[in-house]
């Protein structure tokens, strides 16, 4: 055999399969959901202080030895590691396995060097006592790291859909920026509230003043939604149904936090509520990119 012929064969070998890259995909995304709900977890505990330094717990001790709270964090940290480790493998995946785009090769590296990037922000969120705008930079980027992931699911998965016009597509980023709006005005809420990560922190808004945006932007957000799913029913398009799952995911939302406020914010329902707002970007983030990324048979 020469060596043109051997240059392939040696290529084939280092291949994962492309039903194996999907599954590194998903679980990659999935697991960046999962250190939305972990860091919630220390917030809502009012654990965000139980190690105040990196990367070990205390000075000169690497592991809690203090209480439930330091444990806390610290399992938040490990799982953050791994997380890290778990992208790497999703950009190396994207490298080897056949036919993905060079785009998404580049998007997949993003999402490496996004979520490790978050140890170093939130040693210095720690040193600096949960600064609240460093807190909120924290989850900004988690979410700009699992909007990225998800884009590389939907590519994987090659979700596509019947092509719609660019005023359409127009008014389904607006839907898309307007779900930021919620999900990161939530968060806010929460900071404004009873779980700000330490009872030491301040707040950077008062719980009223940050519940009465979050209602609206939610409240503008519906209006269109709602009329894109009205078009798309009309039409009957294909986006009308995956449209369904999104909105199936933020009834289960709405309900939790409506549950959640009449009962004074516990930390359990909150934590349900933020877990939710996580799995409802990821559907509305493949959602929209479906929207522009047409039917290979339109």
């Amino acid at each position: 055999m020469d060596a043109a012929s051997a240059a392939p064969l040696r290529r084939r070998r280092f291949e994962v399969s492309q039903e194996l890259y999907r599954r590194i995909t998903l679980l990659n995304t999935a697991v960046l959901v999962l250190i939305l709900t972990t860091g919630a977890t220390v917030r809502l505990t009012g654990s965000g202080l139980g190690c105040k330094h990196w990367p070990g717990c205390q000075a000169g001790q690497p592991f809690p030895t203090k209480n439930y709270h330091s444990y806390i964090e610290f399992t938040n940290r490990i799982l953050a590691a791994i997380i890290v480790f778990v992208t790497l493998g999703a950009w190396l995946a994207a490298l080897i396995a056949p036919k993905v785009p060079r785009w998404v090769k580049w998007v997949a590296l993003l999402v490496f060097f996004g979520t490790a990037a978050e140890a170093p922000l939130g040693a210095v969120t720690v040193y600096y006592d949960l600064n609240p705008y460093l807190v909120q930079s924290h989850f900004v980027l988690s979410i700009a790291v699992l909007t990225l992931a998800a884009i590389v699911s939907v590519d994987a998965f090659d979700l596509r859909g019947a092509a719609v016009s660019s005023g359409v597509r127009g008014i389904a980023v607006a839907v898309a920026a307007l779900t930021a709006v919620m999900v990161v005005s939530g968060t806010l809420a929460t900071a404004a509230g009873p779980h700000a990560g330490s009872i030491d922190v301040r707040r950077i808004w008062d719980l009223h003043s940050a519940v009465y945006w979050h209602v609206r932007a939610t409240a503008l957000f519906g209006l269109l939604f709602a009329y894109l799913l009205w078009k798309f029913s009309r039409e009957k398009s294909e986006h009308y149904e995956r449209g369904l799952l999104v909105l199936g995911v933020l009834a289960v939302q709405m309900v939790i936090g409506e549950i959640q406020y009449r009962t004074h914010l516990p930390w359990g329902i909150v934590l349900v509520h933020v877990t939710l707002s996580g799995v409802l970007w990821v559907a509305m983030t493949a959602w929209v990119a479906g929207m522009f990324r047409p039917s290979r048979m339109a």
